[in-house]
């Protein structure tokens, strides 16, 4: 069963930010956008590299290794070199505080 993460205090990161993190055993990348927070697994379905190393372009998340794109809200593929998904993660504030519903 899912269950949410205490990830960190509610101004954790600034907007265009982003955060490798690991919650229950799970490789997540933190990404502040516009004001909104998302959260996804931390490995490119392509090629395996840690997104959190990788750049924000828009809304969109850039793989480090092979410039692979996924949206950071749906988590889709959105060039090649990959064609997979990431999967996202639920995320929350609760009492001033972010949580990740893993």
């Amino acid at each position: 069963m899912a269950e949410w993460i205490d990830v960190g205090a509610s101004d954790l990161l600034g907007d265009g930010e982003m955060l490798g993190l690991v919650a229950a055993g799970t490789p997540v990348v933190l990404v502040r956008s516009d004001g909104d927070y998302a959260a996804l697994h931390d490995l490119c379905t392509h090629g395996q590299a840690r997104l959190s190393e990788g750049y924000l372009d828009g809304g969109c998340i850039e793989c480090p290794l092979h410039q692979a794109l996924f949206d950071i809200r749906t988590g889709a593929a959105m060039s090649a070199p990959a064609t997979e998904p990431i999967r996202t993660f639920p995320v929350r504030l609760s009492g001033g505080r972010l949580e990740i519903q893993v």
